[in-house]
């Protein structure tokens, strides 16, 4: 009779927020465990929804920074002039609506973690600015000249290919190389499938107890099903698939696979399941066609979108179209994207 499985306690407070004991977690722990404590920049990369954050967040509480809160910003979520101001702030009249003085992120982050988030998207104008700082560790408010030194250390994320930016001058080489001091590219999770049950488990505790429901379980043939499936949202994905499960499971205790919905696995052409390269194999139960097709449009905009580092015209010259053809189809797949969180369509 085999041993009851026994939960995992760790030493180490930081190795909590790394779910999973894949060998590839194993080795990502062991970087974040070294470079931790350093003052070193890094650089995480990796698809959407591996868990950049999570990384993030794991190097800043293996620093000795960890009784400080770690500041985060989304290099995305602002235009360039806000950019500016969220990361470097601004003093009273810089600009028309700067009412007041603002203390900006770098300044917030002395002593602690600064993580960029999609780095990649910042404009060209502020990662000169960047640059700077990250060779000085000072600079001045937006409107000031006063100099403010600081001593914060940078985390930086993204999901594009830097090196092809930069080749397409979409992004600074001397910027890349300040911030790829350490590089730590995180596994995607098909390359980890034996961590989806620990992950599944996580999850499904997690989200029962922010809704004040007993922890469902998850069904053994559950498990089997999405560890069998490729997970092209990754972490994310998974995370969402389980919420979703468990909002659809009413008062049952357990998690059968009838209670996910999983957007079609077209990964499944590469390993020859299927039995042509444009076929789809017809459930008993039937098929949502347009929904089927919107799926298989989406994948291949995708998998261009990543090709070409987001750009939509050297995407719509790869797959053939206009590019204002492939910005129409992008809109009408909006919705879809958003139940498909790895495509840079829900960007």
């Amino acid at each position: 009779m085999p041993a009851p499985q026994t939960v995992v306690a760790f030493a180490e407070p930081w190795r909590r927020s790394l779910v999973g004991r894949s060998p590839a977690m194993e080795r990502l722990a062991e970087k974040i465990r070294l470079i931790g404590p350093k003052r070193a920049t890094v650089l995480i990369t990796g698809e959407t929804g591996t868990g950049k954050e999570a990384a993030a967040r794991a190097i800043h509480a293996a620093s000795p920074r960890a009784h400080l809160p770690m500041v985060a910003v989304n290099c995305t979520a602002l235009p360039e002039p806000l950019l500016e101001a969220e990361l470097f702030g601004h003093v009273r009249g810089a600009f028309t609506g700067a009412v007041q003085s603002r203390t900006g992120r770098f300044e917030q982050a002395n002593h602690s973690t600064l993580f960029l988030d999609e780095i990649g998207d910042m404009p060209m104008d502020t990662q000169a600015k960047l640059l700077r700082v990250l060779q000085e560790r000072e600079f001045q408010r937006i409107g000031s000249s006063e100099t403010i030194h600081i001593d914060a250390r940078v985390v930086a994320a993204t999901n594009a290919n830097l090196p092809q930016r930069i080749a397409a001058g979409r992004f600074r080489e001397d910027l890349y190389y300040r911030l790829n001091v350490v590089p730590l590219p995180l596994p995607p999770l098909r390359e980890r499938l034996e961590d989806v049950p620990a992950l599944a488990g996580h999850f499904a505790e997690k989200i029962c107890l922010q809704e004040g429901i007993p922890v469902r379980r998850i069904a053994s043939e559950t498990i089997e099903m999405l560890r069998g499936y490729s997970w092209p949202g990754n972490v994310r994905q998974l995370e969402n698939a389980i919420e979703h499960a468990i909002a659809l499971s009413g008062d049952r205790m357990a998690l059968f696979p009838s209670d996910f919905h999983l957007p079609l696995d077209l990964s499944r052409r590469a390993a020859g399941d299927w039995d042509s390269p444009h076929s789809v194999a017809l459930p008993d139960e039937g098929l949502d066609f347009e929904a089927t097709i919107g799926q298989i449009e989406l994948h291949i905009l995708e998998q261009a979108l990543r090709r070409t580092g987001g750009n939509k015209s050297q995407a719509a010259e790869i797959l053939r179209l206009k590019r204002t053809t492939l910005t129409a189809k992008l809109r009408s797949l909006y919705k879809l994207a958003q139940d498909y969180p790895q495509s840079p369509l829900s960007a």
